[in-house]
């Protein structure tokens, strides 16, 4: 399970479904819906703010609205959007650069023209999804880094 950090805009079309498909599942994690992935450390994030339930339909949101941009149909009728919120989670900058990078590995490998438009530039100004906001730090300590 990945649920990125950065702006869906950056994901090639396998990498937005795959987000999308994720996300939901991290959605039934948090409603306690399924058994498997309760410690999966991607959780962490969600868990941690005082509504999880929220910021998942919040970040999912943004991740649907991405896909309605490319003309893709991802069922927005699977989110609760009572309440969409934003910059609620802390990202540490050294997190953004890290997703950034793990990104751009597989885009030069799945998508290269992609690879060469995003990845090719500055990484000062990374697009973050809407609900998390920078903070300074490392490597967030749930990552599993390779």
């Amino acid at each position: 399970m990945r649920l990125w950090s950065i702006s869906p805009k950056y994901l090639d079309a396998k990498g937005l479904v795959a987000l999308w498909r994720e996300g939901l599942l991290a959605k039934c994690v948090l409603e306690e819906k399924t058994r498997g992935y309760k410690k999966h450390p991607q959780l962490i994030r969600f868990k941690n703010y005082e509504n999880p339930l929220v910021a998942i339909n919040s970040f999912l949101y943004f991740v649907a609205k991405e896909a309605q941009r490319r003309n893709y149909n991802f069922d927005i009728g699977k989110l609760d959007l009572v309440k969409i919120l934003t910059e609620i989670i802390p990202l540490n900058r050294g997190q953004l650069v890290y997703e950034f990078n793990h990104l751009c590995k597989k885009l030069k490998e799945r998508d290269l023209r992609r690879y060469q438009l995003l990845c090719q530039k500055s990484k000062d100004n990374i697009l973050i999804n809407p609900i998390f906001y920078i903070v300074e730090g490392q490597i967030d300590e749930w990552e599993r880094v390779k």
